[in-house]
């Protein structure tokens, strides 16, 4: 493959940086092929030395979300983060997704229990303007849920940050693991 060839596929491929970004990355794979050329290798040694550019535009995308991540921390960067570590390979359909979905799965459950038990009361004076009774235990009941709900979302503001950091640790360790292994 050319220099022409391997970095106008590598540029379609990172169609998601910006383009300054997108620049910088191609300015290095450049002065890449400069040294290879420089120290009399082809322009074809130099890019079967570097490798893929698909492998190569998955690693730098996965990169750049993780960075993204870990300096915004929104939902959206997150979910875009877990995809291109996905994207890395197979394995990591098994050992990201799963993990994330359980995640998702336990911090969204303790947000609706948090909301459900804030709006007992609300529950209970619907149930006492329909039904034919005033039950005192019931409202005792009531308002005891409605300061253990409001406790409950003052702790999962935090949690969600908490398992949001630890996550995104996490996703940076596995695609550092599939590029190559961890150094430490």
């Amino acid at each position: 493959m050319s220099k022409e060839q391997f970095i106008k596929e590598l540029s379609v491929l990172l169609k998601d940086l910006s383009a300054q970004e997108r620049q910088e990355v191609l300015n290095d794979y450049e002065e890449h092929f400069q040294f290879g050329m420089d120290e009399g290798k082809t322009e074809n040694e130099i890019a079967a030395s570097l490798g893929s550019p698909k492998i190569l535009a998955k690693e730098i995308l996965a990169n750049y979300h993780i960075e993204n991540a870990k300096g915004a921390q929104t939902a959206g960067n997150v979910v875009r983060a877990v995809w291109a570590v996905i994207g890395l390979s197979f394995f990591n359909l098994v050992f990201v997704l799963g993990p994330f979905i359980g995640l998702v799965g336990i911090i969204f459950a303790g947000w609706i229990i948090s909301f459900v038990g804030i709006a007992s009361p609300i529950f209970v004076l619907i149930n006492n303007l329909f039904g034919r009774y005033f039950d005192s235990f019931e409202w005792f009941m009531a308002i005891g849920y409605c300061g253990i709900g409001l406790l409950l979302l003052i702790a999962m503001q935090w949690i969600t940050k908490w398992f949001t950091r630890g996550f995104i640790r996490y996703i940076s360790y596995n695609a550092a693991l599939v590029k190559g292994g961890v150094k430490r």
